[in-house]
Parts: structure tokens; sequence; C-alpha cells
């Protein structure tokens, strides 16, 4: 139908005439409140993002001398967040001496990731950046 006609419907109806695809031949209209229109969409919007679960990387610092009950506390926070479905970077930063035992920081990251194996799977090993080693735990599938 023609656009005066179509404006004309539209307005007897008290709705707007909304253009759904310029591009095609002959251009796409259609009779709709478009006011509505915009507000279900909003909310469809809102709704998908409340069903959205986002994955945050959590931090924990521990240092190559760390005590065995102290690196225990560290684990169980670890624990939580994997229970929450977070991801944990484990940091291990090295100061003047200690730079010379890297090689106890990385046996005591794999210390970790064998307490840990239940829980979480490794996201990125244990690998050495400047005077720190880090490395990323992801949740196991199972959680």
């Amino acid at each position: 139908m023609s656009i005066e006609e179509a404006r004309n419907r539209a307005m007897e109806a008290g709705l707007d005439l909304v253009e759904v695809s310029p591009t095609s031949n002959p251009p796409v209209c259609r009779i709709m409140d478009y006011g509505k229109f915009l507000y279900q969409q909003k909310r469809k919007a809102k709704e998908s993002q409340k069903k959205q679960h986002v994955v945050t990387l959590k931090e924990i610092r521990i240092r190559p001398k760390i005590d065995d009950h102290d690196r225990q506390i560290k684990l169980a926070q670890a624990v939580k967040f994997f229970e929450k479905g977070h991801k944990v970077q484990f940091t291990m930063p090295f100061r003047g001496r200690e730079m010379a035992h890297v090689e106890q920081g990385y046996q005591m990251m794999e210390e970790i990731v064998q307490a840990l194996q239940e829980v979480a799977k490794i996201e990125r090993p244990a690998q050495m950046l400047g005077k720190r080693i880090t490395m990323v735990l992801g949740p196991a599938k199972g959680s």
C-alpha cells in the first residue's frame, strides 16, 4: 500500500508506522506502538543479562617462604572462589636474594596444583614474568 494510506491507518488506530526493513524493495513497514516495543526490547535485554554469570579473576599472592598453615588458609580461600565459579591467579613475587631460588617457587606452585586438583584445573601454567611467577587456575567442570 502507499505510504499515505499506511500513515492514515496508523493515525486512525492511534499507533506508529515503523520501518522494519528499510533495505528491502519495497521497504517493509509495520503499524505498532513503538514506545511499548522499545520497552519490551529493554526488558528482554535486562532479563537475558540476569541469566549471565560473570567470571572474575581473583588474585592470591603468596611469598616463597610462606608457612604451611598460611598456605593452607590461602588454599581454602581459593576453594571458596572456585565454588563461586571464579578463576584464581596465584602470584609469587621474588625480592633480592630470593631470585636465586626460583625453583622452590615452581615447586610450591606444583604443590598448590596438586592440593587443588579436585576443584580446579590449570588455565595457564606457572611461568616467570619479570620477578614473579604467575599461574591461573579455573574451576573444574564438575563444580
